[in-house]
């Protein structure tokens, strides 16, 4: 095989810390397995004296097996991921197994019962779960001082109970998880001398791929096992480094030769998986970013297709086109499963997943899509307007009787099925009660004449609702944008129904088609996450929303926050090989969007 320059100055390295930064498609993966085996047949290392490093249980299982490939026979070089070295790590020391890793659906309701011990509000008790357990991860794997860190999620002295009461339940089971991997193994190793030598011993070369998503203690623990020769081969690409909220620190890589001065970098400088056009694009979009190394990249094909850049008054002509191209490709040779769908968020493509639906475009998701009737502002409206159809089941009424407040007692629904009538009777010594009550049976009566979008217009604007939500969002103190989007959102699905009947059948068969779209399907569109994309590479590539707000995240404050919103677009824009299609649109439910600032910087390309 004929290597290029740089390839051949990385594969053929002996010792000393070396860094490659990896341009999109130059061949790293290849590089590391090549390295891996220059060192075993060339340089004599023993190969149990080589361990290498990736992020994912996948990513290391497919380097093992392509490494195998390469040399004939299994050897016994390490592969793995950083939890499960460290966890190797632990288990020689403190003689644990498999069964002390606590597993996902028990520190779930470990953080759940410490939750509603807080007496915490809960609307969406898993996303509040989320929350809370990736914030546990940060301090974890941070290494955050627990006094002086500040929860998003909830007030301060209650995550501090609910990470106190976590960490002591777990401490009681035997219980470790991923992030106590890193802080025990650090831990470990810095007060045993002894068990740190034996390692360093034992791991004389170390190689670890996407360096640039390495977090502080998982790089506090690599130096400590690479000393003293220091043999670390290091892989990656700042220009990629979008993990941040995993705890990812692109600058770690920016600052390695400033930690090892005698390290010797070398530059994997060509694109052998996009086009010539797609690869001056994404070089013009990252160039802006300040803070990464500069990089002279050129592409090994020429020119084939120019980036398109399309506007649309709203989704549903973006759709409409994205629709039409990938029938034009598919008729054209391009098998679906070489097409993909990148997005800033996972809840963007609803409403396209409904329409590949009714064109019968075979689709599959890397990540999953949240069904937009399952949120708990959606059940609440859809809890009104099924006591308006005559489901007058209890739990209908008590998730709305309050909603907005009318100060009503859960204690006056003592029946399974609702009956207003005797309700009344029950509160005709509260007349003030009993009037709120009669209104309310009014409003349903209303609703039971409406189509689901006049529906879903008098429950918001007439009973009061969006009043509920402004008065929720500020009693709390957060963004009201998500849930007056998920409001707009649901306005807008129910516009094509006549009549309830008609919409509840469609949600049905929506969320039973949304749920086998999960299953692996090999003929179909991707449609990814732009953070999901991450290592893959499609022939034709269609990047939707391109809005600010959307992307970059209106989240995105700080310059350190746009760099890395910029890092996930140029990460979008180089999965493409050939194709690359850029959306932006005018409005997003009733709202006015401005094309994204990553588009304007893109402006001295000539779009078709």
């Amino acid at each position: 095989m004929k290597y290029s320059e740089a390839q051949k100055k990385a594969i053929t390295h002996n010792k000393g810390p070396l860094m490659v930064l990896a341009s999109p498609g130059s061949g790293k993966t290849m590089v590391v397995t090549r390295h891996t085996k220059y060192l075993i047949e060339q340089y004599h290392v023993n190969p149990s004296n080589i361990l290498v490093i990736t992020f994912t249980k996948a990513a290391a299982g497919e380097m093992k097996q392509r490494f195998d490939k390469l040399m004939g026979e299994a050897t016994r070089v390490t592969f793995g991921t950083f939890h499960a070295v460290f966890f190797r790590i632990l288990k020689h020391a403190y003689n644990y197994n498999a069964s002390n890793i606590i597993r996902e659906e028990v520190k779930r309701r470990y953080i759940r019962e410490l939750v509603l011990a807080e007496g915490l509000e809960l609307f969406d008790e898993e996303d509040v779960v989320n929350a809370i357990i990736s914030e546990i991860s940060l301090v974890k794997g941070e290494m955050l001082d627990l006094d002086s860190y500040y929860s998003v999620n909830c007030p301060e002295d209650s995550f501090r109970r609910i990470f106190k009461g976590y960490v002591k339940q777990c401490g009681k089971e035997r219980l470790l998880d991923f992030d106590d991997m890193q802080s025990y193994t650090y831990d470990l190793l810095r007060q045993r001398q002894d068990i740190l030598a034996m390692w360093q011993q034992h791991f004389k070369y170390i190689l670890i791929d996407e360096f640039q998503d390495i977090s502080h203690i998982q790089y506090e623990i690599v130096k400590m096992l690479a000393k003293p020769q220091d043999n670390l081969f290091i892989v990656g690409d700042d220009d990629q480094s979008i993990y941040h909220f995993r705890g990812a620190r692109p600058e770690i890589m920016l600052n390695f030769t400033k930690d090892y001065k005698n390290a010797d970098t070398v530059l994997l400088d060509t694109n052998y998986r996009s086009s010539e056009d797609v690869v001056e694009a994404s070089k013009l979009l990252i160039a802006n970013n300040e803070v990464r190394y500069k990089k002279a990249i050129r592409a090994a094909k020429g020119k084939q297709e120019p980036v398109k850049f399309l506007e649309f008054e709203g989704q549903r002509g973006e759709h409409e086109h994205i629709i039409s191209a990938i029938e034009g490709l598919h008729e054209a040779g391009t098998p679906y499963s070489d097409m993909a769908v990148l997005f800033r968020t996972n809840s963007q493509p609803r409403f396209l997943a409904e329409r590949l639906m009714e064109y019968n475009i075979p689709f599959r998701m890397k990540d999953s899509i949240p069904n937009l009737y399952e949120h708990w502002v959606s059940k609440n409206i859809l809890s009104y307007i099924r006591l308006a159809m005559g489901n007058l089941k209890r739990s209908n009424f008590l998730t709305i009787m309050n909603r907005p407040n009318r100060y009503l007692s859960r204690e006056l629904f003592d029946k399974e099925i609702i009956d207003f009538d005797r309700i009344k009777q029950k509160l005709s010594d509260r007349n003030w009660m009993a009037e709120r009550v009669v209104d309310l049976e009014y409003q349903i009566d209303m609703l039971k004449k409406m189509t689901p979008y006049a529906a879903v217009n008098f429950i918001r604007k007439g009973i009061g609702y969006d009043d509920y939500i402004e008065e929720y969002c500020k009693e709390r103190n957060i963004d009201k944008g998500e849930f007056f989007d998920i409001l707009e959102e649901l306005m807008e699905a129910s516009k094509e129904y006549k009549t309830y009947d008609q919409w509840f059948t469609h949600i049905k068969e929506y969320g039973e088609r949304l749920k086998s779209k999960n299953l692996d399907e090999d003929e179909a569109v991707m449609l990814a996450t732009m953070h999901g994309s991450k290592g893959l590479e499609f022939e034709a590539v269609f990047i939707i929303d391109a809005c600010e707000g959307v992307t970059p995240h209106k989240k995105a404050l700080r310059d350190s926050e746009l760099e890395e919103e910029r890092r996930l677009f140029y990460v979008a824009m180089t999965r493409a090989k050939k194709y690359l299609y850029i959306y932006s649109v005018k409005n997003i439910f009733n709202k006015e969007m401005e094309p994204s600032r990553f588009l304007k910087e893109l402006e001295s390309l000539q779009f078709l």
